[in-house]
């Protein structure tokens, strides 16, 4: 049980309009909210789905709440994502706790293993590693040799850090994600394929977070980086040598070329593809489908294939869906003119 209206109302500094005492079970989405659930509207649609549904109470904004009619309660706050956040890691399963080691998980005699960590059923680490307080080695999480896990790292069921990566402090690697897989370096020699040894690591900062069976390769010399704040979706490849910067954003099956950099606070939307040896400034936007195909100035907006400014790329596919009424005109203009001159 969450309580009632009132109480969880200030646990996210908000404010109610309607009954305080109504009691809250459980957090619902719209389509799903019955008795005792609390529901969450950020828009007007969604509002006057909530006012409709079956939920005790909703969670919306104060420029929503000013639209909204009838008896439901309603917890009124700034920030609705922020406070729905709040609300659910107040269900949300607990993180692992240690000192904890499973009978099957395997630590080499010469790691050095800090205060609190957890392992779970077969983690595995390796020669010279070392685990920062309070990491969690989800079941069959894999530490390779000469690695460095920053304070409260998590790595869940099957994440991979390979020999000799740094991760930083509150990293989280979701399942099957791997870092410091081979870097795709390649090269011809006498019309055959020759492999170039991929001899760097990865370095993740604080706070950096990597979606499942996403994968970040080593460099081939130095480092691959990626900066605090980072937070990468699930299915996203990062080649070797990329230099990523602080606090971005990459949405599910992009895939970010070789000694591609990007800036700080950039935001890049699904399937986005970077072509490699480009650089990409501070603050940028990228659609999602986008083709990044050269280097990209701080600030800007980019969209299409390949990608350009925003505003351009929509004056431009006007323009395309203008083409068959234009080559209609022309060659009704042809045909008369081959008329006038028969």
């Amino acid at each position: 049980m969450l309580g009632n209206v009132g109480e969880l109302a200030k646990r996210v500094g908000g404010s109610v309009v309607g009954d305080a005492s109504t009691p809250l079970l459980r957090i619902a989405s719209v389509d799903d909210a019955n008795e005792g659930a609390l529901t969450f509207a950020t828009d007007e649609h969604y509002l006057a789905a909530a006012l409709k549904s079956g939920a005790a109470a909703v969670l919306t904004s104060r420029e929503m709440a000013a639209k909204a009619s009838g008896e439901k309660s309603l917890i009124v706050v700034d920030n609705v994502r922020a406070a729905l956040a709040s609300v659910l890691s107040m269900v949300q399963a607990p993180r692992p706790r240690g000192p904890f080691r499973h009978p099957t998980a395997v630590v080499d005699d010469s790691a050095r293993i800090g205060a609190d960590v957890y392992l779970d059923a077969h983690a595995y680490v390796g020669k010279e590693s070392i685990l920062g307080d309070g990491c969690v080695l989800g079941p069959g999480a894999y530490v390779g040799s000469g690695v460095t896990l920053g304070d409260e790292a998590w790595l869940h069921p099957h994440a991979r850090v390979l020999d000799g990566c740094v991760i930083g402090k509150r990293v989280v690697l979701h399942a099957g994600s791997t870092i410091g897989s081979e870097g795709f370096g390649w090269a011809f020699a006498e019309n055959r394929l020759q492999r170039i040894p991929q001899t760097g690591n990865v370095v993740l900062g604080d706070d950096v977070e990597i979606g499942a069976n996403s994968c970040v390769d080593r460099a081939q010399i130095g480092s691959t980086s990626i900066g605090d704040g980072t937070k990468i979706d699930n299915l996203v490849q990062v080649g070797h040598n990329c230099r990523i910067g602080r606090h971005c954003v990459f949405a599910a099956l992009t895939g970010l070329a070789g000694s591609t950099v990007v800036g700080d606070n950039v935001k890049v939307g699904g399937q986005v593809g970077f072509k490699g040896h480009i650089t990409v400034g501070n603050g940028v936007t990228i659609a999602g489908q986008t083709g990044v195909w050269g280097d990209v100035p701080d600030g800007l907006v980019l969209s299409g294939m390949p990608g350009r400014e925003h505003r351009e790329h929509l004056k431009t596919e006007v323009m395309l869906r203008r083409l068959p009424k234009l080559v209609a005109r022309v060659e009704a203009l042809e045909r008369e003119r081959g008329r006038s001159t028969e």
